[in-house]
């Protein structure tokens, strides 16, 4: 069944559908076709809600979207432009000080966030501009 999968996925996503409709799409229907085929028996059916609300309940999955709202905070209030001001006012004689600023910042905020997908949103926005400004 993965093999038949895998290429039914080969073809729509070479049929032109977007990737996020394409993978939920095929699951649905390779679901439904395992259960009318009999590949689930009644009990895994049975513990699948449990399973999902077990997954959704876990508390280390739980923190990743509340990392990503810390480093969009940290944005949004200014602390992280105001870190990459002083860094930059740090490393401005450096050659590429603001490339140095930008890595320190991130740094920093990788730390005060606790993952690397707030700090790389936060960075994103913050130093783009910065960066586009003095180009």
């Amino acid at each position: 069944m993965p093999p038949l999968m895998f290429t039914a996925l080969i073809v729509v996503m070479l049929l032109g559908f977007p990737v996020a409709f394409s993978l939920s799409a095929l699951g649905l229907g390779f679901f439904f076709y395992g259960v009318h085929a009999g590949f689930f028996n009644d009990a895994f059916m049975g513990n699948v809600w449990l399973r999902m609300f077990g997954t959704l309940s876990n508390e280390l999955l739980l923190a990743i979207p509340f990392f990503t709202l810390m480093g969009a905070i940290l944005e949004r209030c200014g602390l992280a432009e105001d870190l990459l001001e002083g860094t930059g006012q740090l490393f401005g004689k450096v050659p590429g000080g603001l490339g140095f600023a930008v890595i320190v910042v991130g740094a920093i905020l990788g730390a005060i966030t606790g993952t690397v997908a707030a700090s790389v949103i936060a960075m994103g926005l913050i130093s783009l501009p910065v960066k586009i400004g003095r180009a």
